[in-house]
């Protein structure tokens, strides 16, 4: 037999699909061809092969091989074919059982001595192999990752040997074995002091997924809240963090199985691009959104972002999704993620202080408020001020805040009880489900419409004060909603008002 089929995967977004990597030997001068769309890594991957096979004394067969990699219009790159092309050739050239390949899906890149080198995307190749029947062999270095897909039958081996050992019979490979599974807690609220209004901002916004600004002066303890937040929110489902963790394994900045089920927590700095905040690049990654999926982005000095990147969020918000197009190509990632902004309330940052030290004119105030468009503006829920600090509450000896823990008990309880009236938090409700969920009585809808009328609210606006009023219900295990809920989710409105905010 002078043909030989390995089953493999391609990386495409969050896509494993399959590629029958064909061998075939023929007739004519010693030679190697590899067909199929294949990029600069996987062209040379042929000298890679030739010398790992011969370090593993196989015997290179000196025939015109040609290999093609179906289907021919997938684009294929990395080194993650090495290993299925080396297995082609062996089993076509006859020195591997042939009829061994069938069962299992192979992933890895040779070094020259035979190694096999850890590969990226192991973790949605490893899903669809589970979905196609199929066993896996990934490298040693894998192992951990592709053991994620509990349903998958995983092995790991170190080297080329080793899986021609096993094709044979002469030897077991290990079953990749998946870290322990624990819950790791996050940073705790206890650290926080003082910032009532925020901290109830901040439990507001774990309870029903809502998005979330901070405005407040430098040092005032912005960065602090934001990072919090992650331990005040549910743990992710297995489903929830298998889609996390297969967006980390095809970043290219690698995957730690041992976390893999804590939420993320993504925190770019304000001079990254557009691209690296939404995904690019010829080959499409994901970005800064994207690796925030089912966790918490959080975009700090936020004027301070150039106007483009910041644009780029709002349909993302809004759907959950992000399509990254190439003139060769597109990719779509999921990006369903929790927006925590925090900005300084003018440009020196002190508007408002009772010290009277802000040297900003209005407008200097307004020009740099404008650098954060209004639609933007208009898809984050909650817009809470962060005062300084009188330096009493920062005493050693002063009372710690509230832990974690115990706010994360009330914020489980009324996402619980979201589950069962809508079976998602109140931030994803939809028109329809908001009209049908968030009734009022007739005086709370007079007080809406005045607040809308007062503050120039769009519909979108209205809408967003409706889920957090229904959430702030839900916190206090209130079946309607009341005066009081409602009034305090109009009052999470803070940049809607005018003029400057007055942080005291």
């Amino acid at each position: 037999m002078n043909l030989a089929l390995v089953h493999s995967r391609a990386r495409t977004g969050v896509r494993a699909p399959e590629v029958r990597v064909e061998v075939h030997l023929g007739g004519g001068l010693p030679t190697m061809s590899i067909v199929g769309l294949p990029e600069a890594a996987v062209r040379e991957a042929k000298d890679r092969v030739r010398a790992a096979m011969q370090c593993a004394q196989f015997e290179f067969p000196q025939r015109r091989i040609t290999v093609n990699l179906a289907p021919a219009d997938l684009p294929k790159g990395g080194g993650r074919f090495d290993l299925p092309i080396a297995l082609g050739i062996l089993a076509a050239s006859g020195q591997i059982p042939l009829q061994a390949l069938g069962e299992y899906e192979f992933l890895g890149e040779l070094g020259l001595t035979g190694e096999l080198r850890v590969v990226d995307g192991v973790l949605p190749a490893a899903l669809a192999a589970a979905d196609a029947g199929r066993k896996l062999i990934v490298p040693a270095g894998n192992g951990a990752e592709a053991a994620l897909a509990s349903q998958v039958e995983a092995y790991t081996a170190r080297t080329l040997l080793e899986v021609c050992a096993m094709l044979t019979g002469s030897k077991t490979l290990p079953a990749a074995v998946a870290p322990a599974r624990t819950r790791t807690p996050g940073a705790d609220l206890r650290d926080v002091r003082g910032q009532a209004h925020a901290r109830r901002a901040l439990e507001v916004a774990a309870a029903g997924g809502h998005h979330l600004l901070l405005i407040g002066p430098p040092g005032c303890g912005k960065s602090l809240l934001a990072s919090r937040l992650p331990g005040l929110l549910p743990d992710a489902s297995e489903e929830e963090a298998l889609e996390s963790a297969a967006i980390a394994s095809i970043s290219g900045r690698g995957l730690d199985p041992a976390s893999w089920l804590a939420r993320p927590f993504r925190a770019p700095h304000h001079t990254a691009s557009a691209v690296a905040l939404v995904g690019g690049g010829a080959d499409p990654r994901p970005g800064e959104i994207s690796l925030a999926h089912h966790g918490v982005l959080f975009l700090d000095e936020l004027p301070e972002w150039e106007r483009r990147a910041l644009e780029v969020l709002r349909e993302p918000l809004e759907s959950g999704v992000v399509t990254v197009s190439r003139a060769a190509r597109s990719a779509e990632f999921p990006a369903r993620f929790q927006l925590v902004a925090a900005m300084n309330p003018c440009p020196c940052g002190w508007a408002g202080d009772p010290s009277g030290r802000c040297t900003c004119s209005p407008d200097a105030v307004r020009r740099y408020r404008g650098r954060v468009s209004g639609p933007l503006m208009d898809r984050i829920d909650l817009h809470v001020e962060v005062p300084r600090l009188p330096p009493s509450e920062l005493r050693p000896d002063a009372p710690d805040g509230e832990p974690s823990e115990d706010v994360r008990r009330r914020v489980l309880h009324a996402r619980r009880l979201q589950d069962t009236r809508a079976g998602k938090p109140n931030a994803r409700l939809s028109q329809a489900e908001t009209n049908a969920t968030c009734r009022l009585s007739n005086g709370d809808h007079a007080l809406l419409e005045r607040a809308v009328e007062q503050l120039q609210l769009s519909a979108r606006s209205m809408h967003r004060i409706l889920r957090v009023a229904r959430t702030v219900a839900d916190l206090a295990d209130s079946p309607q909603i009341r005066t009081s809920h409602l009034s305090e989710a109009i009052g999470y409105r803070r940049l809607d008002r005018t003029p400057a905010p007055a942080i005291a």
